[in-house]
Protein backbone atom coordinates (compact mmCIF):
# COMPACT_ATOMS: atom_id res chain seq x y z
CA UNK A 1 0.00 0.00 0.00
CA UNK A 2 1.45 3.03 -1.01
CA UNK A 3 0.92 6.10 1.15
CA UNK A 4 1.13 10.01 -0.01
CA UNK A 5 1.04 12.86 2.71
CA UNK A 6 -1.85 15.05 3.56
CA UNK A 7 -1.88 18.05 5.27
CA UNK A 8 -3.11 17.66 8.48
CA UNK A 9 -5.47 20.29 10.82
CA UNK A 10 -2.50 23.34 10.82
CA UNK A 11 -1.50 22.83 7.29
CA UNK A 12 1.78 20.73 7.82
CA UNK A 13 2.17 18.07 5.24
CA UNK A 14 2.45 14.39 7.39
CA UNK A 15 1.35 10.95 6.76
CA UNK A 16 -1.96 10.17 8.34
CA UNK A 17 -1.29 7.40 10.66
CA UNK A 18 -4.27 5.68 12.33
CA UNK A 19 -3.76 6.30 16.15
CA UNK A 20 -0.79 8.02 17.78
CA UNK A 21 -0.97 9.03 21.26
CA UNK A 22 1.89 11.63 20.61
CA UNK A 23 0.13 13.78 17.50
CA UNK A 24 -2.91 15.18 17.53
CA UNK A 25 -5.37 13.51 14.90
CA UNK A 26 -3.28 10.74 14.01
CA UNK A 27 -0.43 13.04 11.97
CA UNK A 28 3.08 12.16 12.00
CA UNK A 29 5.14 14.57 10.48
CA UNK A 30 7.04 14.17 7.09
CA UNK A 31 10.14 15.24 8.09
CA UNK A 32 10.58 16.36 11.43
CA UNK A 33 13.24 19.83 12.08
CA UNK A 34 15.08 17.73 14.58
CA UNK A 35 16.83 15.49 12.36
CA UNK A 36 18.88 18.39 10.69
CA UNK A 37 20.74 18.72 13.95
CA UNK A 38 21.61 14.50 13.49
CA UNK A 39 22.00 14.61 9.88
CA UNK A 40 24.71 17.16 10.11
CA UNK A 41 26.70 15.25 13.26
CA UNK A 42 26.37 12.55 11.35
CA UNK A 43 27.87 14.48 8.56
CA UNK A 44 30.67 15.53 10.44
CA UNK A 45 31.36 12.20 12.25
CA UNK A 46 31.93 10.22 8.85
CA UNK A 47 34.21 13.30 7.69
CA UNK A 48 37.61 11.65 6.84
CA UNK A 49 41.39 13.09 6.65
CA UNK A 50 45.08 11.97 5.84
CA UNK A 51 46.98 10.09 8.41
CA UNK A 52 50.60 9.18 8.15
CA UNK A 53 52.67 7.35 10.51
CA UNK A 54 54.50 9.22 12.49
CA UNK A 55 58.49 9.60 11.30
CA UNK A 56 61.22 7.94 12.01
CA UNK A 57 64.29 9.64 13.69
CA UNK A 58 66.60 10.54 11.46
CA UNK A 59 70.65 9.59 11.72
CA UNK A 60 72.77 12.83 12.36
CA UNK A 61 74.82 14.15 10.34
CA UNK A 62 77.92 16.66 10.58
CA UNK A 63 76.73 18.10 7.32
CA UNK A 64 73.78 20.92 8.75
CA UNK A 65 74.12 24.92 7.62
CA UNK A 66 74.89 25.29 11.10
CA UNK A 67 77.62 22.71 12.10
CA UNK A 68 79.31 23.85 8.77
CA UNK A 69 79.49 28.09 10.38
CA UNK A 70 80.56 27.07 13.22
CA UNK A 71 83.12 24.58 12.22
CA UNK A 72 84.67 26.09 9.15
CA UNK A 73 86.46 29.67 10.29
CA UNK A 74 88.18 31.00 7.25
CA UNK A 75 91.98 31.73 7.29
CA UNK A 76 92.09 29.37 10.35
CA UNK A 77 90.71 25.46 9.89
CA UNK A 78 92.85 23.18 8.57
CA UNK A 79 92.15 20.23 6.01
CA UNK A 80 92.96 17.75 9.22
CA UNK A 81 90.24 19.37 10.74
CA UNK A 82 87.95 19.44 8.22
CA UNK A 83 88.40 15.86 7.41
CA UNK A 84 87.97 14.90 11.37
CA UNK A 85 84.65 16.94 11.44
CA UNK A 86 83.35 16.06 7.67
CA UNK A 87 85.01 13.23 6.63
CA UNK A 88 86.75 11.99 3.69
CA UNK A 89 85.36 14.46 0.49
CA UNK A 90 82.68 13.51 -2.16
CA UNK A 91 85.13 14.92 -4.70
CA UNK A 92 88.26 16.56 -4.73
CA UNK A 93 89.03 19.05 -7.34
CA UNK A 94 91.35 22.19 -8.28
CA UNK A 95 89.91 25.53 -9.29
CA UNK A 96 91.37 27.84 -11.72
CA UNK A 97 93.87 29.54 -9.61
CA UNK A 98 94.78 25.74 -8.51
CA UNK A 99 93.58 26.04 -5.13
CA UNK A 100 92.46 22.55 -3.45
CA UNK A 101 89.11 22.45 -3.46
CA UNK A 102 86.74 19.81 -1.44
CA UNK A 103 83.03 18.65 -2.61
CA UNK A 104 80.54 16.98 0.32
CA UNK A 105 77.19 16.44 -0.72
CA UNK A 106 74.17 14.77 0.92
CA UNK A 107 70.84 13.73 -0.65
CA UNK A 108 67.40 12.97 1.10
CA UNK A 109 64.95 11.42 0.39
CA UNK A 110 61.59 10.80 2.23
CA UNK A 111 58.49 8.59 1.53
CA UNK A 112 55.30 9.22 3.27
CA UNK A 113 52.28 6.69 2.78
CA UNK A 114 48.92 6.70 4.97
CA UNK A 115 45.44 6.30 4.31
CA UNK A 116 42.53 9.05 3.06
CA UNK A 117 39.16 8.66 3.50
CA UNK A 118 36.15 10.83 3.12
CA UNK A 119 32.54 11.87 3.91
CA UNK A 120 30.34 9.02 2.85
CA UNK A 121 28.40 12.32 1.56
CA UNK A 122 30.44 13.96 -0.67
CA UNK A 123 32.68 10.57 -1.91
CA UNK A 124 32.82 7.77 0.38
CA UNK A 125 35.46 5.45 0.81
CA UNK A 126 38.87 5.34 1.18
CA UNK A 127 42.40 5.63 -0.98
CA UNK A 128 45.94 5.78 -0.33
CA UNK A 129 48.29 8.65 -0.45
CA UNK A 130 51.70 9.07 -0.89
CA UNK A 131 54.20 12.12 -0.55
CA UNK A 132 57.54 12.18 -1.41
CA UNK A 133 60.31 14.62 -0.48
CA UNK A 134 63.86 15.22 -1.80
CA UNK A 135 66.32 17.69 0.30
CA UNK A 136 70.01 18.01 -0.85
CA UNK A 137 72.50 19.75 0.77
CA UNK A 138 76.04 20.47 -1.09
CA UNK A 139 79.27 22.25 0.99
CA UNK A 140 82.51 23.02 -1.12
CA UNK A 141 85.38 24.43 0.52
CA UNK A 142 88.37 25.89 -1.26
CA UNK A 143 91.67 25.34 0.25
CA UNK A 144 95.05 27.51 -0.25
CA UNK A 145 98.38 26.64 -0.60
CA UNK A 146 99.01 25.98 3.09
CA UNK A 147 95.83 23.73 3.67
CA UNK A 148 93.69 26.03 5.27
CA UNK A 149 90.48 27.12 4.71
CA UNK A 150 90.29 29.65 2.09
CA UNK A 151 86.78 29.93 1.25
CA UNK A 152 83.22 28.03 1.62
CA UNK A 153 79.54 27.74 0.13
CA UNK A 154 76.72 25.96 1.28
CA UNK A 155 73.90 25.12 -1.35
CA UNK A 156 70.77 23.76 0.24
CA UNK A 157 67.58 22.55 -2.02
CA UNK A 158 64.21 20.91 -1.19
CA UNK A 159 61.78 19.67 -3.55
Amino acid sequence: MIRFPEKNDNGILAYKKQSSPHFSAGYRPAFSLRSIPCLALSASLLAGCATFPEEQEKATSPLTAGNVTLQLKKGETTKDEVLKTFGSPNIVTKNREADEVWNYNRMNFTTRVGADSGTLILWGGSRAVSTATTKSFDLMITFDENDVVKDYSIIQASF
